[in-house]
């Protein structure tokens, strides 16, 4: 976790977060993110990711160094590494890099928002992995 820790600050860095900012990294189950992806996005199923920001709704504001909460699900992290010829550790690093950037306000339902998103992704992926994304 030590690894995933100092990755996480390398990314925020590189995002021109503050020292300060705080973000949670949740590791979970399929039964688990299915739960949440159905309380919160109202879909079915186990995903990969879930990014809960804490600078948007009711309580935006009142914490402006906490960035909010990453979910990775392993069981689909661990499947989408072998379908895609990641390593684990590659298949978590790009989720986590992919929720933190959901966290400072990236999005990806708008095609030229995906741009950049997948530019900003790759970017930074790229500073720990030589392997090309994949998609």
């Amino acid at each position: 976790m030590d690894e995933l820790q100092r990755k996480t600050e390398k990314i925020l860095e590189e995002l021109g977060c503050s020292n300060a900012a705080v973000i949670s990294i949740v590791l979970v189950n399929s039964p688990e993110i299915a739960s949440l992806n159905l309380k919160y996005r109202g879909k079915e199923g186990p995903t990969n990711v879930l990014s809960f920001s804490q600078l948007e709704g009711e309580t935006a504001g009142l914490q402006t160094k906490v960035l909010g909460d990453v979910v990775i699900c392993t069981d689909v992290a661990f499947e989408d590494a072998l379908a895609l010829g990641y390593s684990n550790a590659e298949m978590i690093v790009y989720l986590l890099i992919h929720g933190i950037l959901h966290l400072v306000g990236y999005d990806h339902g708008f095609i030229r928002d995906e741009s950049a998103m997948s530019a900003r992704l790759e970017e930074i992926f790229q500073m720990f992995f030589t392997v090309p994304i994949k998609k």
